[in-house]
């Protein structure tokens, strides 16, 4: 059983490509891009790159520049006002990697997996820095299955096994499963998740697993891109704390 009741959640956009269009100036969405660090010489798997870019998303929000007073609490909140916490999955290496680094977020590493991704402050999605524009959106592919590193984890995300979704839009809907188990944790258990660095695991469960669990947080992408309609992508759950060794 669930140690909270299932929060009703908005719609959600997560790995958009017609947002690096340019609409009116009063339709211009906000994002947070999170940019992956591809390895050319190592294959990633998308459970990691998954993970990471989850604990990347948390990271960010709960830096203390991101909250009241700190220069980036402004753009976090207004992000976050009304729901749509739309994420952007890109790509990079090398140099643009490098380049990147420069600009406002917080990067995640695992070590273990060779998985590094960055979250940046979100912002409109036009224009943005060229760092980050000449970042390829569309594609973002990673290895498929696998099973995570991450045992033990007190926070679980899991993807839904009914929707066709690329390696971004997973990365994304995992962040937005993170993002929304943060907002509902208590503090004591918000403080114990800080204490690992905001871990995860992430699984995707059986069709009879997934219609009979019943979790904290659930995510619906609003459908704008690349699902039918308004679907549910992701879930979290969590053990309260305190946690044992």
């Amino acid at each position: 059983m669930p140690d909270e009741p299932v929060l009703p959640t908005p719609p959600h956009d997560a790995d958009d490509d017609a947002a690096t269009q340019a609409p009116a100036p009063e339709e211009i969405p906000w994002a947070m891009q999170l940019v992956v660090l591809r390895d050319r010489h190592h294959d990633q798997r998308e459970v990691d790159v998954c993970e990471t870019a989850a604990r990347a998303v948390v990271a960010l929000v709960d830096d203390e520049r991101s909250r009241p007073g700190g220069p980036w609490h402004e753009a976090v909140t207004h992000w976050t006002t009304g729901g749509r916490i739309r994420k952007l999955v890109r790509r990079a290496d090398g140099k643009r990697w490098d380049d990147v680094q420069a600009l406002p977020g917080v990067t995640v590493s695992d070590e273990p997996t060779d998985t590094a991704v960055r979250a940046f402050v979100p912002a409109p999605t036009h224009p943005l820095p060229k760092a980050l524009d000449k970042l390829q959106v569309g594609g973002t592919t990673f290895v498929p299955g696998g099973t995570s590193d991450a045992d033990g984890a007190h926070v679980v995300l899991e993807v839904s096994p009914l929707a066709e979704m690329t390696s971004g839009k997973k990365a994304a809907q995992c962040g937005h499963a993170a993002q929304l188990a943060y907002d509902a944790m208590d503090t004591a258990t918000r403080d114990a998740w800080r204490g690992e660095g905001f871990r995860v695991r992430v699984v995707t469960p059986d069709r009879d697993a997934w219609a009979a669990e019943q979790v904290q947080v659930s995510v619906v992408d609003a459908g704008f891109t690349e699902l039918d309609g308004p679907t549910e992508t992701a879930r979290a759950r969590w053990t309260v704390a305190p946690w044992g060794p």
